[in-house]
């Protein structure tokens, strides 16, 4: 009776966690709900016009780096107040194209320049900090090589540096791809419930917010001022954010700009992906929380910023809680547990409730229709918590501070339907590590799903469902993309 009993107490522990962070949403979804109601005063552009320098860091772009320079060279704003640095650290072919195209810019009077670095240290974070030693710019916006800013973007966003403390604007992300697959769908789904209900809900209510890593304008001070880009961990937007705010400078989210991007239609590029915003959230929360606790912010913003920095351990226990689900559903048929147990664990629903009203309210933002969400919504939490195997992985990596590259996410210029990535040399054709893992939990939840009618316990059924196909969905794509020619 001894492993019942321990395994039905870690299957609470990890419920209960889940439902802690699940209040902390409940609290975003209040904030943002509120602040919709209230409208913003929009800023004009400062008499003096200030200088901007747009960074672009590359590595390896040479499907997407003309259509982004174009796009930069396209911005609404005056040419001789605009420096372009495009932070090059390519070691193909692509270094060659980009010079082209910088040149050709150079001849038609832009102000960009081709930076390289003798080596690569420190990698993107790296490449923005030796930018930042030559800017002519007050302010620095960064874009990452998938993302295509609107022609009014400088214009839309400098206006809100009038204060003198605001140190980082934050666009909101789109995407210019969301409808190729199945993949890119769930992905765009998700992304809209962090740039909507969360970044909002954070900005408004006062609490720690991040820079996303691109689409968004810096004031170069600032950057300064909180000891530059690092290093140290694979997010060196959420760690500098942190060191900023910190240092009392404020930030701001505006929803209503829209900066499109390309989102990852390969399973591999968006477990690297994945991967990295996983580890690196961990490995500042490491590096910063004890930061946020002795500085003088107060209470809630303590408690937040905390739950912010550690949202990413969220993933172990929601696996802990997949694989305990299936030993759980034998126990409560095969043993004599008081029943009131398993009607206390009904309470947790809660924070599945709350999660749905969190995309509920992101669906709802973006005018999309009650039917829009019915479909994605099921299919984006079973894949979520499947990638919660992958995931916890990397959370353990960054907890026991296992180092690994910046592996950077590959870009396809894939943009409609008709278009396929066969011929992209950045495609690992092989079939990931996790994949025969992920295969046997594909097995491992069909026996959950036979357990219920073989018990005639259904009050798992719909939690195994969605997890045999999450597992399934993720096994198909790693298999189809591996064997892409």
């Amino acid at each position: 009776m001894i492993w019942q009993i321990s395994i039905l107490i870690l299957y609470t522990i990890s419920l209960i966690i889940i439902f802690i962070f699940s209040v902390g949403q409940a609290y975003l979804i209040f904030s943002y709900l509120r602040a919709k109601k209230k409208t913003d005063v929009i800023p004009v552009m400062p008499p003096k016009i200030p200088i901007v320098t747009i960074q672009l860091p590359l590595y390896n772009e040479l499907y997407v780096v003309e259509r982004l320079i174009n796009a930069v060279c396209n911005l609404n704003y005056p040419s001789h107040k605009l420096e372009i640095q495009v932070l090059d650290d390519s070691d193909d072919q692509s270094l060659i194209q980009t010079e082209g195209i910088i040149n050709k810019m150079k001849t038609l009077g832009y102000d960009i320049l081709h930076i390289k670095r003798e080596k690569n240290i420190g990698f993107k974070a790296g490449a923005l900090q030796h930018g930042i030693k030559s800017a002519k710019g007050e302010f620095i916006a960064i874009f990452d090589a998938d993302f295509l800013p609107e022609a009014d973007f400088l214009q839309k966003l400098i206006p809100y540096f009038n204060a003198t403390q605001i140190g980082m604007v934050q666009s909101r992300w789109g995407h210019i791809n969301q409808d190729y697959s199945l993949l890119t769908k769930i992905q765009g789904f998700g992304l809209d419930g962090h740039f909507t209900v969360e970044q909002t809900g954070r900005n408004k209510a006062n609490l720690f917010m991040n820079f996303n890593g691109t689409a968004g304008i810096w004031r170069k001070e600032c950057i300064i001022d909180a000891g530059g880009w690092q290093h140290d961990t694979l997010t060196e937007d959420l760690d500098l954010s942190y060191r900023a705010q910190l240092k009392g400078w404020e930030f701001i989210y505006v929803e209503n700009v829209v900066t499109p991007a390309e989102l990852p239609v390969e399973s591999n590029a968006l477990r690297s992906q994945q991967h990295r915003w996983t580890k690196g959230a961990i490995e500042t929360s490491k590096k910063m929380i004890k930061e946020i606790w002795k500085a003088d912010v107060g209470l809630k913003k303590k408690i937040f910023g905390t739950l912010h920095l550690m949202n990413s351990y969220v993933f172990i226990f929601v696996f802990i809680t997949s694989i305990l689900s299936v030993p759980v559903l034998i126990i409560k048929n095969n043993h004599d547990i008081n029943p009131i147990y398993f009607d206390m664990m009904t309470f947790f629903l809660l924070g599945f409730v709350i999660v749905t009203i969190f995309y509920i309210v992101a669906t709802s933002s973006k005018k999309e229709s009650i039917k829009t969400f019915a479909k994605l919504y099921p299919m984006f939490l079973s894949v979520s918590m499947a990638l919660s195997f992958h995931n916890s992985v990397a959370v353990l990596e960054g907890l026991f501070g296992f180092k690994s590259d910046f592996i950077r996410t590959p870009k396809f210029n894939i943009t409609n339907l008709d278009q396929n990535f066969e011929q992209n040399i950045y495609i690992k054709r092989a079939l990931p590590k996790a994949f025969f893992a992920e295969f046997f939990l594909v097995l491992y939840f069909a026996l959950g799903l036979f357990f219920a009618f073989y018990y005639k316990d259904f009050a798992l059924l719909p939690f195994h469902l969605m997890l045999f196909t999450g597992f399934s969905i993720l096994t198909f794509y790693s298999f189809k993309h591996s064997v892409v020619r």
